[in-house]
């Protein structure tokens, strides 16, 4: 099935490669005041400590394109099914072209309310693909989560909540022109 999914996904590409849709991919992060620590190392006698705080999150839906166009909202609170099918709802009623959205088998993703308003979002062009289980890597807004906190987050946005949400804000408001990512040519091999 995995390898179905993937050839389905290469076509895909292929056909957003040559203007016949639009092809997002989708899935949502979260930004904590505890900050964002993905690895690190120390010199044997060298000791290194982090403050750990608990506090306030951010947590993040959006929709990127290969050519950088984002579409995000945030809350506070949980991201739910309500939340994803409110959010694509919306999306489906400003896109201009047959548009397919990428999503991971996420619970949220695939909830019943989601999948009762499949055919009324596929009336108005906007589908959705499902990649196989286990495979963020296919997933390209999974870089902008990574870019967005170990390169656009600096540590001093992390000194008051309100300071970290509005540098979450205007990273994601910034995508697409002052801050972009390089996305190679999908390659289905």
């Amino acid at each position: 099935m995995y390898e179905v999914r993937r050839e389905m996904l290469g076509l895909l590409e292929k056909q957003s490669e040559a203007g016949q849709i639009d092809l997002f991919y989708g899935d949502e992060s979260q930004v904590a005041e505890s900050g964002y620590v993905p690895y690190g190392w120390v010199f044997k006698d060298e000791t290194v400590e982090i403050a750990a705080q608990k506090g306030k999150s951010l947590n993040i839906w959006g929709l990127l394109s290969r050519d950088n166009r984002l579409f995000f909202d945030t809350c506070q609170g949980t991201i739910n099914s309500e939340f994803v099918w409110q959010k694509l709802d919306e999306f489906s009623l400003k896109i201009q072209k047959p548009t397919v959205v990428v999503l991971d088998n996420a619970r949220i993703h695939t909830a019943h309310k989601i999948k009762e308003r499949l055919q009324i979002w596929q009336n108005r062009g906007l589908f959705i693909f499902y990649l196989p289980p286990y495979s963020p890597h296919l997933n390209i807004i999974e870089r902008l989560w990574k870019e967005l906190k170990a390169r656009w987050l600096k540590p001093t946005d992390y000194v008051a909540t309100q300071n970290l949400f509005f540098a979450v804000w205007s990273a994601l408001a910034a995508v697409g022109s002052e801050l972009t990512i390089n996305f190679s040519n999908y390659n289905s091999n």
